[in-house]
């Protein structure tokens, strides 16, 4: 066994993605395999936990075909949270995973957040709870699929059913257990009060073990289907979040990550849980335990619409087809001042989530004239997209993070312009990041920690690729700000308008 190498799965939400790593960070091969989401039904959003496992034997196959003398000493696992797997007492699956854009639950989410008490949920979970979240889930089958129910022997998060095919162990991590919203946040254990009242026995749950304790080890007979060597240990693993944080190099207070994708979203870490009473944003277990050199939590915030809008404009508006569609619309927006000539942008265009959680928030665009070009327009969807993901960060500060600086994830961090407009927005100073798959990049990390090759925080320093920094302008924050507010009341002023 070359103990040089690492293997990281991070199974995602449409695929899974898989890297091969030595010990110095250097990626020796790449692999990934796709699976479709389920909706029979309205609302529903669902996977075969069958096809995840064949995709990772896919992935994993294609990963040792590129790098065959390299057999990995350890194995890390990063998943999609929330979902969940249910399994019967001869461990057979009793239905397709439920996953966590799944949107059934609704009734059941006011039903529990009303019977616990909202305060006491956030105290307890240290966030709010929504559909798709396996505690919600569970709710759900117990009162619409009672037959199914009453056979449910084990609850498994994604990533922890990949690690049982694989070692025939069952586990999970405080920070997917957080995500499932059943977890002491603070104990990072199963809430009795909250198993109590949605009458899950603990047997029915995984124990909960550090992410980067071996968990297990490669069967002989998921080996063989992996094409790897039986007997390979297994970590425990986390959530793809808090994977992606070790994998960004977002590991201490003093750091925001900020991913712009099709949405935007803020993985804040902190050093103690810190509770929003108004229930505007998740606090998590980090993949970390708490110490000196890292923290033992993250804050996320999320909104909906970034990369989103800016492609709803390219297709809807302009119906500009070509490939270089998105890079002419970054020139003609850097040929238009900051502030795009007066034009705001509320990005809206399906609901918002951090700060405001409401799904009938709409898009708008206030100050058009006859001289706005679409340059401006583009600007100023870069810009109020960016503003709404500073309006998620105020709710941070309000509860005690000032970070330093912001590591910029995404396709937003590619844009010279966006990275300029985030900086002089936040009045931070902004650094991309150049890692790719970082979920997946920090399933290594976790693998290479359990097994006593790595040093997480002294690794993150150095595997963590981030590019140039881009610096704030003062005057521009200044401006920023006054715009900022003027943003916040467009919101304030028509939230009672919106259909």
């Amino acid at each position: 066994m070359n103990k040089e190498y690492l293997l990281g799965i991070d199974l995602g939400t449409s695929s899974v993605k898989v890297l091969l790593v030595n010990t110095e960070g250097c990626v020796a091969a790449t692999g990934s395999a796709e699976y479709p989401i389920l909706k029979p039904q309205p609302l529903y959003a669902e996977q075969d936990p069958e096809a995840w496992w064949t995709a990772t034997v896919q992935a994993v196959r294609s990963v040792l075909a590129a790098a065959p003398a390299a057999q990995p000493a350890a194995i890390g696992l990063s998943g999609q949270m929330h979902g969940v797997v249910l399994l019967d007492q001869q461990n057979r699956l009793l239905a397709p995973a439920v996953i966590w854009p799944d949107q059934r639950s609704r009734a059941q989410v006011q039903e529990i957040t009303a019977g616990i008490g909202a305060e006491r949920l956030y105290d307890i979970t240290g966030s709010p709870l929504s559909t798709g979240f396996l505690a919600a889930s569970v709710r759900w089958f117990q009162q619409e699929a009672k037959e199914l129910w009453e056979q449910v022997a084990m609850l498994l998060l994604p990533k922890d059913y990949l690690r049982w095919r694989m070692t025939g162990v069952f586990a999970t991590d405080p920070s997917d257990g957080a995500g499932a919203l059943l977890l002491d946040e603070r104990q990072r254990t199963w809430s009795k009060e909250l198993l109590q009242f949605l009458q899950i026995d603990e047997r029915q749950l995984p124990p909960v073990l550090p992410s980067d304790q071996i968990a297990g080890h490669l069967t002989a007979d998921a080996a063989g289907a992996l094409g790897l060597a039986a007997g390979i240990p297994i970590v425990t693993g986390a959530a793809d979040t808090a994977c992606g944080a070790l994998g960004a190099g977002a590991l201490s207070a003093d750091r925001l990550l900020l991913s712009i994708s099709t949405g935007g979203q803020l993985i804040q870490p902190v050093d103690e849980v810190r509770i929003d009473r108004r229930g505007r944003i998740h606090t998590f277990c980090s993949a970390l335990t708490p110490g000196s050199q890292q923290a033992g939590w993250y804050q996320m915030g999320a909104t909906l619409n970034a990369g989103m809008a800016l492609r709803w404009l390219r297709d809807n508006v302009f119906a500009w087809r070509y490939p270089d569609a998105y890079d002419v619309m970054s020139m003609a927006a850097a040929n238009t001042p900051p502030g795009a000539q007066g034009l705001l942008f509320l990005p809206y265009l399906v609901g918002e989530r951090t700060p405001h959680m409401d799904p009938t928030a709409r898009g708008a665009f206030f100050g058009l004239t006859l001289s706005h070009s679409q340059g401006d327009l583009v600007r100023a969807v870069m810009e109020g997209a960016t503003f709404a993901c500073y309006d998620a960060y105020q709710v941070l500060a309000e509860l005690g993070v000032h970070s330093e600086r912001v590591i910029l994830a995404g396709g937003g961090a590619k844009s010279p312009l966006w990275r300029q407009i985030v900086a002089d927005i936040f009045g931070k100073p902004v650094q991309p990041l150049l890692t790719s798959e970082q979920s997946a990049m920090g399933a290594v990390l976790l693998a290479g920690s359990g097994v006593g090759l790595l040093d997480i925080p002294s690794a993150t320093r150095v595997w963590a690729q981030l590019g140039d920094e881009t610096q704030p302008d003062p005057a521009q924050h200044s401006f920023y700000q006054e715009r900022f507010g003027a943003f916040q009341s467009l919101y304030a002023r028509n939230q009672g308008h919106f259909v």
